[in-house]
């Protein structure tokens, strides 16, 4: 290609078009056609009849649905409330009652009332559904815990972008010194939009808070850590890990039983699961599970710190290795201007009028974050 202002444009032209291809297959796969898969639900009673109604339903849904029997009321509100079932049907010829808990996942409870309304359609008595974990009123569907991961996520790996090309030319420790502050002020914005602005927490903001602190932090330490060998592609993959794969595999609109098995398996060990479920835990289900959510985060961030400590030790070899070239460089040109009838090649050039190494290496750094930070404001 003869024109390299051409060459120029058509290259940047890369990481929008792999964005649409890559956004469209992440979010259409996972959102658009969301089937039951094993979703986990129960009957309560143990008798005869109530194991042959539970065996019923599972024959005829196949593997949309996991059936299990359990004793009682109480302990089918148990279960939803540890997330082990998504919905509890009590079997009545009067009354039939359907359990939830939406705080978990409207949608799952959404999906549990489709299958049992019409067997209570069928016997000609109306269903009642009770919530046993309502999410509170401000945030009816219980997404706006998804919207608050949203939120944190941008304004952490947007702050990789910026740290990248703004900050290409400090030294790596004062970079993470820079990630950790960004990190407590991304997840300060998450606390007070969870709990002033939108009251999405009503309690534990401080909790809140400490997780989306740990989520941004494993982000930014990251995608600093990434930055050092990646450079102008940062911003893609931090937009593959964070935003393609976290946001559909997170479980903030539809539960891993509502997806493929790719996301499902995702939603078991990614950072964004991480946090909408470790909220979730601590908002609505007594901290419930919230333990393993938070040491998810924190192997996360050990994640960061360790590749940022890797791009720690590259760039000081790399430093190390540019000043011994630097000294070889500069030991040539004495040894050439010593010597008699010899006269010194201009500065900045090499032999036959090249630009000298260190200029070339200074021309191509300066080229590479002019590049990048175009790559950073264009996505």
């Amino acid at each position: 290609m003869r024109s390299p202002a051409l060459r120029h444009v058509l290259t940047h032209l890369i990481t929008p078009l792999l964005m649409c291809v890559g956004m469209g297959l992440a979010y259409m796969g996972a959102f658009v056609t969301p089937e039951p898969h094993h979703l986990p639900v129960a009957v309560v009673g143990t008798s005869p009849k109530a194991k042959v109604f539970a065996q019923t339903v599972k024959d005829t849904a196949g593997e949309k649905l996991d059936v299990r029997t359990v004793a009682t009321r109480a302990g089918a509100v148990g279960l939803l409330k540890s997330r082990e079932v998504t919905g509890a049907y009590v079997p009545s010829a009067e009354a039939p009652e359907l359990l939830v808990a939406s705080a978990a996942s409207d949608m799952g409870a959404t999906a549990v009332e489709k299958v049992f309304l019409p067997i209570a359609a069928e016997q000609g008595v109306p269903l009642k559904v009770t919530d046993v974990a309502e999410p509170v009123a401000d945030d009816p569907t219980g997404q706006g815990l998804f919207f608050l991961l949203i939120a944190v996520s941008i304004g952490s790996y947007a702050s990789v972008a910026a740290l990248g090309a703004a900050g290409a030319g400090l030294a790596l420790r004062i970079r993470a010194l820079l990630a950790l502050g960004v990190s407590a002020v991304v997840s300060g914005i998450g606390a007070l939009l969870a709990g002033p602005v939108f009251h999405l927490a009503h309690h534990d903001l401080a909790g809140v808070w400490g997780m989306a602190w740990l989520y941004s932090a494993g982000i930014l330490f990251i995608g600093v850590g990434l930055h050092t060998f990646l450079k102008r592609w940062t911003t893609l993959t931090m937009m593959v890990l964070f935003v393609m794969l976290n946001f559909t595999s997170s479980g903030g609109l539809f539960r891993p039983e509502l997806q493929n098995g790719f996301f499902g398996t995702l939603h078991a060990f990614w950072n964004g699961a991480g946090f909408v479920e470790g909220v979730r835990s601590l908002l609505y289900f007594a901290d419930d599970g919230l333990a393993r959510n938070v040491w998810t985060l924190a192997v996360w961030l050990l994640a960061g710190l360790a590749v940022t400590a890797l791009a720690g030790g590259y760039e000081r070899a790399r430093g190390a290795a540019d000043a011994a070239g630097a000294r070889d460089a500069a030991g040539i040109r004495q040894d050439t201007a010593a010597r008699p009838g010899v006269v010194p090649a201009a500065p900045g050039t090499g032999r036959e009028g090249r630009p000298g190494a260190l200029e070339g290496a200074g021309g191509k750094a300066e080229e590479e974050a002019e590049e990048e930070m175009e790559e950073t404001v264009g996505v």
